[in-house]
This record gives structure tokens, C-alpha cells and sequence, in this order.
């Protein structure tokens, strides 16, 4: 989960009231080092004011260099006014830090020079000790030194007027991007709703186009079942003569009679009377009937149908009965282009006889 600012400001809170983890949370975050920059800085001026009262000591005994000294004297009372600034500044900073921890980074780095800087100072009051004799040409060192020491500090002044711009930059850019997350959240919630919505209506309309599809497959069936039995005297004119439709009427009271006498089931009588088309006529002089499964697009089942129908039928009637199928065309699977050559096939107005030698 990330940490927000509001757990940041919550962990503040608590760091107030409870100022020993704050002592532990700075000196987790910043080192011992860092900790140990005021005690540096007081042993510092501790160690100025020691060196002050060495070049009171030696102005008397070099009445010659007091106005020297006293220039000294007074570039160093303005160092410890800016030491005394860069104090304050270190507490506005430990501050800054309790604010925001992405910052720990810079204050090292500019700990770092601090520490350099004090270690020049050190070297620097040690060779003052060592070298009084030479108090002329130290002076001019110190001089040098306080310069340097001036625009250090003056960096270090506007490093950390830099960071404070960064902080609020930061401060606010968070701000900002805890916005558009909460826009880019609410965004999402419509999107997801939107497309919910969108599924559900896509599905009522696929329900609705099955539905439809069924129906117009099933009135188009039954207008080619129709055509072809009201038809039928021109569309199986090629296989018998004196074509006669039975109706279901006619065939049902002939299949009764076959049940009555044994000669086929209850199951085959139901079977037989499913048929779709099924008419009586004359081939090579004799009484033949034709069993035909009507379909738009006449598959392996069909054929397999009107042959088993048309089985069943010859059991009845003891006279041959031709299996065939008729419709737009045959599917193009391999098991419908095998099966379908052992029966009749009347297609989009062409005849085409079962072959001599029928599949097994």
C-alpha cells in the first residue's frame, strides 16, 4: 500500500508527542555524523573564541599587526554570525527532513561538505597555533580562508533555499497526482459500468439474433417442405409417373395398418411419419413410393434419415420405396459427398440417380 501524505502528517503528529522517536527517527535518517554536527559547530566556536583570546595575547606582544588582527577579529565575528545562521538553517533543515524523508539524500551530501568544511577550519586554527612566529603570513591565510569560508556558506545558504523550493515543488506535485489518480479511479468505475452495460445488451442482442435465426431457419424449411410437396409432380417427375403426395392423413392410416398387421413398430410408424415429403407412383410399370428429407443444405444425416425412414416404410407398404433428399445442395463435408450417392438427389431443380454401388 503506498504511504500518503496523509500518513506522513499523521506520522508528525506522532513524533510531537513522543519527542525520544523523533531523537531515534533523525538519527536513523541522518547518521551519527549528522547528529554530530552541533557538537562540531560548538567546539568549533569554542576553539574561535580560544584562538580570539591567542590573537588578543599576541597583539600585545605584536603591537604591529593589531589593526591586522582586528580585521580578523571582526571577519570572524561575522563568521560566527553566519555559523550562527547556518545553525538555524540546520534546524529549519532537521525539519524539512521530519517533512519529507526523499530529501535525507541532498542533507547528506551537503553534510558531507559541511564536515569538509570544518576539517579545513581545524587545519587551518592548527596551523595558527603552530605557526604564530609567522602571525603575518597566517593572517593573510586566515584572510584567504575566511573568504573561502564565506562563499561556502553562502552555497550552503542557497543549497538550501534550493531544497526548500524542492520541497514545496514536491509538496505540490503530490498533490497534484493524488488528483488525476482519484479522477483516473472515478474514470475507470464509468468505463467498467459502460462496459457492463455494453456486455449485457450485447448478449440480449445475440440472444435475440439466435432467436431470429432459428425462426427464419425454421419458416424456411418449412416453405421448401411445402414447395416440394405441392411441387412434387414437377420436381420428381424424372423418377416416377403418376405422382401422388400422401398426406399425412393418408400416410398415418397406412402405417396404422402395417402396425395392426405386425409388419412394423410403433417407433417406425412414428419415424415413417416425420417424413417430409412422401408421394406414390409408377416406375418401369410398377407401384413405388419415395421417401424425400427436404433441406436447404442437405447434410450426412439427412441421407442417413431418409434412408432409414424409407426402410421402414418398404416393411409397411411391401412395395419398394426410393430413399432420396432434395434442397439447395449438399454440404461440402467428405462424409455428406460419400453417403449422399446412395440415394436420389434432387437439387435446385437437377436429378441425380444413387449410384450401382452404395457406401457401406
Amino acid at each position: 500500500m503506498p504511504f500518503t501524505v496523509k500518513d506522513f502528517q499523521g506520522l508528525l503528529r506522532l513524533l510531537e508527542r513522543q519527542p525520544q522517536w523523533k531523537d531515534a527517527l533523525r538519527a536513523s535518517l541522518l547518521g551519527e555524523e549528522f547528529l554530530e554536527l552541533p557538537s562540531l559547530v560548538r567546539s568549533l566556536v569554542q576553539a574561535q573564541r580560544a584562538t580570539q583570546r591567542e590573537l588578543r595575547a599576541l597583539a600585545e606582544a605584536h603591537r604591529q599587526t593589531q589593526q591586522e588582527l582586528q580585521a580578523l577579529a571582526e571577519a570572524q565575528a561575522r563568521t560566527e554570525q553566519q555559523l550562527q545562521v547556518l545553525t538555524g538553517a540546520q534546524a529549519r533543515t532537521d525539519q524539512t527532513v521530519q517533512d519529507l524523508a526523499r530529501q535525507v539524500q541532498a542533507l547528506t551530501e551537503a553534510q558531507a561538505r559541511t564536515d569538509k568544511t570544518v576539517q579545513d577550519l581545524a587545519r587551518q586554527l592548527q596551523a595558527l597555533a603552530e605557526a604564530q612566529a609567522r602571525v603575518e603570513r597566517q593572517v593573510q591565510a586566515l584572510t584567504e580562508a575566511q573568504a573561502r569560508t564565506e562563499r561556502q556558506v553562502q552555497a550552503l545558504t542557497e543549497a538550501q533555499a534550493r531544497t526548500e523550493r524542492q520541497v514545496q515543488a514536491l509538496t505540490e506535485a503530490q498533490a497534484r497526482t493524488e488528483q488525476q489518480v482519484q479522477a483516473l479511479t472515478e474514470a475507470q468505475a464509468r468505463t467498467e459500468q459502460q462496459l457492463q452495460a455494453l456486455t449485457e445488451a450485447q448478449k440480449r442482442t445475440e440472444q435475440v439474433v439466435r432467436e431470429l435465426v432459428k425462426t427464419v431457419g425454421a419458416l424456411k424449411g418449412e416453405n421448401l417442405e411445402r414447395r416440394y410437396r405441392e411441387r412434387a409432380a414437377s420436381y420428381f417427375q424424372r423418377v416416377l409417373r403418376r405422382i401422388r403426395v400422401l398426406d399425412h392423413q393418408q400416410l398415418g392410416l397406412l402405417l396404422d395398418d402395417a402396425v395392426d398387421q405386425g409388419r412394423i413398430t410403433p417407433d417406425e410408424r412414428a419415424q415413417v411419419l416425420e417424413a417430409d415429403v412422401v408421394v406414390a407412383g409408377l416406375a418401369d410399370g410398377r407401384e413405388v413410393y419415395l421417401l424425400a428429407e427436404v433441406s436447404g443444405t442437405i447434410t450426412a444425416h439427412d441421407v442417413r434419415r431418409a434412408r432409414a425412414r424409407a426402410a421402414a416404410l418398404e416393411k409397411a407398404t411391401g412395395c419398394p420405396v426410393l430413399p432420396a433428399v432434395a434442397g439447395e445442395h449438399l454440404s461440402d463435408d467428405r462424409e455428406t459427398q460419400q453417403e449422399a450417392v446412395a440415394v436420389w438427389r434432387v437439387l435446385d431443380g437437377r436429378v441425380e440417380p444413387p449410384s450401382k454401388t452404395p457406401p457401406p
